[in-house]
């Protein structure tokens, strides 16, 4: 028996405050990640060096953690469906884009972080989250690998950088162009 209209939860206009949290922080730790691993590569060989490079893999591995944990969120917590204002004044390019977005920003999200954890590991760098947590290397020491893995991994992330970059300029065409309220269903504070 289908519930009468009062009966039934009124559908979501906002993301939950969980995905809302995770959206942000993982946002940071893309801006942060990919700032070290800017400034570090350019850096000569020396402690600060090591150092920012063993963030760099904290960073990531905290990265993949965490998206992980979006994932799964996201697949059991169905997030709001985009307004009907929106949808019926969205040309079908840009509804195509969104969703192409979307699914290769998450494809990236494992790969940036799995890319170079494979790059660590040929290039006999193992990784030991905080200092603390040995994790398994993905391969075997192999420094011609190392080399060809390298650039994936810088090409992958600034990939993703860009399509982040994409996201962010959609989101402020949104608020700013269509002004229809889109990005408030993302923001920490109801607008």
């Amino acid at each position: 028996m289908t519930p009468s209209p009062s009966q039934q939860t009124p559908q979501a206009t906002r993301y939950s405050t969980v995905a809302i949290v995770l959206h942000w922080l993982l946002a940071l730790v893309i801006l942060a990640i990919f700032l070290v691993g800017t400034y570090m590569t350019d850096l000569p060989f020396s402690p600060e060096r090591l150092k920012l490079y063993n963030y760099h893999k904290w960073a990531g591995v905290t990265f993949l953690a965490l998206t992980l944990l979006r994932l799964l969120w996201r697949v059991t917590h169905r997030p709001p469906a985009l307004p009907s204002t929106v949808t019926r004044s969205m040309p079908t390019w840009q509804n195509h884009a969104y969703h192409a977005t979307h699914h290769l920003m998450y494809l990236l999200f494992f790969a940036v972080p799995l890319v170079g954890w494979a790059y660590s590991s040929a290039a006999g760098f193992p990784i030991v989250w905080f200092g603390q947590i040995p994790l398994p290397d993905l391969l075997q020491v192999n420094k011609e690998l190392a080399e060809l893995i390298k650039p994936v991994h810088e090409l992958l992330a600034l990939a993703l950088v860009g399509l982040a970059a994409l996201h962010i300029a959609a989101a402020i065409k949104h608020q700013l162009v269509d002004r229809d309220g889109l990005l408030a269903r993302m923001l920490p504070v109801r607008t």
